[in-house]
């Protein structure tokens, strides 16, 4: 038997991080119908209140296409939406790690 750890498979390779970035960027802007480029919301802005301007009613939105997409589950009483949605790089980051699709 070998001594060596081979690493486990992911069920999809890994997405990098500018493309993901600007894909979950372009999700937001069709859900939302925001009046603003994919590429110019930047990701390390709050998605809440001001950078991005979001509200509750937004991230739930925002949290239904992701779920859809990605299948990533996000829970309306999560006591980790905070830190999910903080910034897109956050719900990216949240996205790559827990995505099903």
């Amino acid at each position: 038997m070998s001594d060596k750890v081979t690493p486990l498979r992911q069920p999809h390779p890994p997405v990098d991080d500018i493309e993901l970035t600007g894909e979950v960027a372009g999700l937001i802007v069709a859900a939302l119908n925001l009046e603003v480029a994919p590429g110019e919301i930047d990701p390390d802005a709050p998605l809440y209140g001001q950078g991005l301007g979001l509200d509750s009613i937004d991230i739930l939105e925002i949290a239904l296409v992701v779920s859809k997409r990605y299948g990533v589950q996000l829970h309306a009483d999560s006591q980790d939406n905070d830190r999910i949605f903080a910034s897109l790089r956050h719900l990216c980051g949240y996205i790559a790690a827990h995505r099903s699709k």
